[in-house]
């Protein structure tokens, strides 16, 4: 996890300079938060944190738990990760297990704090692997239903076409990282999720 340690450091150093607050909700995980940058204006009504951090897994997000999520005192957590485990040739298995150790962590460490699970998104970079990502998220999902606090939300469907293949307008040319209009389908479908806010 050393190749990491850089970007650690820098949320570490932000988590430093913040005053002490008890109502935030922060929004954890890999470069798809990491590059949520407008999470303010789109959510005015609650104080948003974004501890994304480029590249990250889940099993890194699990490794950090500690030195970022437990200093950051969270109301409740949006938490985003696993897409890059599986694009690493991780398998689904694998994911569900870093996301059941990530689960016990929060609900040892952190009881009774609610976690927002952002489902794996389909994107046209990974349109290869679509049946890993899904059975991933279906091993989540009822993972996630063990607990009372938690909840699995569907951020890959809202990014679909009719033909059920991800909408090219919601990525960027990339094919992996969302636009500004994936971004705005994402906060429409936070938006409705009464338990964040």
């Amino acid at each position: 996890m050393f190749w990491y340690e850089a970007d650690i450091q820098q949320l570490e150093s932000k988590l430093s300079s913040l005053p002490p607050a008890s109502d935030r909700v922060v929004f954890y995980g890999s470069s798809s938060i990491r590059l949520w940058t407008t999470l303010a204006q789109d959510f005015p009504q609650i104080n948003t944190l974004n501890l994304g951090f480029g590249g990250s897994t889940l099993a890194a997000c699990t490794w950090f738990f500690e030195r970022v999520l437990v200093p950051a005192n969270p109301k409740s957590i949006v938490f985003y990760a696993g897409d890059n485990d599986l694009g690493d040739g991780r398998h689904p298995e694998e994911v569900y297990l870093f996301f059941c150790t990530f689960a016990k962590k929060l609900s040892t460490i952190l009881p009774g704090i609610p976690l927002s699970f952002l489902s794996i998104k389909i994107s046209p970079a990974r349109w290869g692997i679509v049946d890993q990502i899904r059975f991933a998220n279906t091993l989540i999902l009822r993972e996630i239903e063990k607990y009372a606090d938690y909840q699995f939300v569907d951020m890959a469907s809202p990014l679909l076409g009719s033909d059920g293949k991800p909408r090219r307008e919601f990525f960027e040319p990339d094919g992996l990282h969302l636009s500004p209009a994936g971004y705005r389908m994402w906060k429409q479908v936070v938006q409705k999720q009464a338990r964040i806010f």
